[in-house]
This record gives structure tokens, sequence and C-alpha cells, in this order.
């Protein structure tokens, strides 16, 4: 599959149902860079939520910015990481499919004009510790 994904997006076919290409790469070097396996799961539990949810940063270059200032690559840097915008009732429902669906990283902001969910579906490791949830 993943041979197929420049053909795929010269002819304009999206690999999944609710988000684009251009919503998901670096908004450094606009990259593509996240992994087909996690944005399947994400588009799953769009499906499932029935609202739309813009993803407002997905994969992130190392030279991204945000990246760069880490001392080691943060998840958004692996592919398998996604920050939604959402609020209140819809927040709360997200973040109930979230912890069905089995993402194991959920960081929560929802204090002040921007409000948002990460979700990442990493494996438990030394220094990133899942399932965990955490607030911004």
């Amino acid at each position: 599959m993943l041979a197929l994904l420049p053909l795929l997006f010269l002819v304009g076919i999206h690999m999944y149902k609710y988000f684009t290409e251009k919503e998901l790469e670096c908004k450094h070097c606009e990259e593509q860079g996240i992994d087909p396996a996690f944005m399947q799961k994400v588009d799953e539990l769009r499906d499932k939520m029935g609202f739309a949810f813009p993803i407002t940063s997905a994969y992130r270059c190392p030279d991204h910015p945000i990246e760069a200032r880490k001392k080691a690559a943060g998840a958004h840097a692996s592919g398998r990481a996604v920050d939604i915008a959402v609020r209140g009732k819809q927040a709360h429902r997200l973040l109930q499919g979230a912890l069905e669906a089995g993402f194991t990283g959920i960081g929560v902001s929802q204090k002040g004009g921007v409000r948002f969910i990460h979700l990442d579906d990493l494996p438990n490791s030394e220094g990133r510790p899942r399932p965990h949830v955490w607030s911004y």
C-alpha cells in the first residue's frame, strides 16, 4: 500500500474518508509522514462519532519548530498523533470514543481560545508511558 501513495496523490484519490493529505502534512515543510494504519483508526473514530473534527496538527518533521525544541522526537514526529479542534460536549464524547477505540496517549487542552484533544497510539516505552492522559 505504501508504494501506491505517490500514485494515489497524483490521481487525486484520497486515502482517508474524512481527512485530506493537506490536513495531515507537516505544517513546517509540507512533508507527508502520517502513518496510514493510525489514520485508519482516526477515520473509524470520526465515523463512530458522527461529527466533524478538524485536525490542527498531524505529522511533524524533526525540523518543525515544536519538534526541534524537544530533547527527543515527540509523538507527532512518529506519524502516529493528531491534535483535533474540539470543545464542550463534543470533546467529552471524543474522549470517551478515543478511550474505547484504544488510543493510548490522550492530551486535553480545554481552556482559553485554543481547545483541542491530542490522540496517539504509541506503545508503552521508557520516558513515554502508555496508556497516559495529560492536560496542557
